[in-house]
């Protein structure tokens, strides 16, 4: 299986977790602002990703790489904020921020070596 597949698999599981935290968080208005936020980036980051793999150029591949990038940063976002503020137990996060932690590190490398052969 190619890096790249195996990228687009783990963003494709990485959407599903988010699925997931949204459906346990608690049905106040503040579990469902910030589930409404959280859903809404964290299904995108895999949806651009894709986008990228079909993209019309290498300055497309980039910006689409960098929407992916973008998306995941917020969700990453709202992720530690849900644990900071303990609407969720920590114990429940802390595998998909460790997650989202090394999606961002290995996105951010893939869009500075992208910019990289753009130049």
């Amino acid at each position: 299986m190619s890096e790249r597949r195996d990228l687009g698999e783990r963003l494709l599981e990485y959407g599903v977790r988010v699925i997931r935290v949204v459906e346990s968080l608690p049905k106040t208005l503040v579990g469902r602002r910030i589930g409404d936020q959280l859903l809404r980036c964290g299904m995108s980051v895999g949806a651009n990703y894709e986008e990228s793999r079909g993209a019309e150029s290498a300055d497309d591949f980039v910006h689409k790489l960098q929407l992916a990038l973008k998306e995941l940063r917020e969700s990453n976002y709202w992720l530690r904020l849900l644990d900071k503020a303990g609407t969720l137990p920590s114990k429940r996060l802390v595998s998909i921020l460790d997650e989202s932690t090394q999606l961002i590190a290995i996105l951010s490398k893939a869009v500075a070596t992208a910019k990289g052969k753009t130049k």
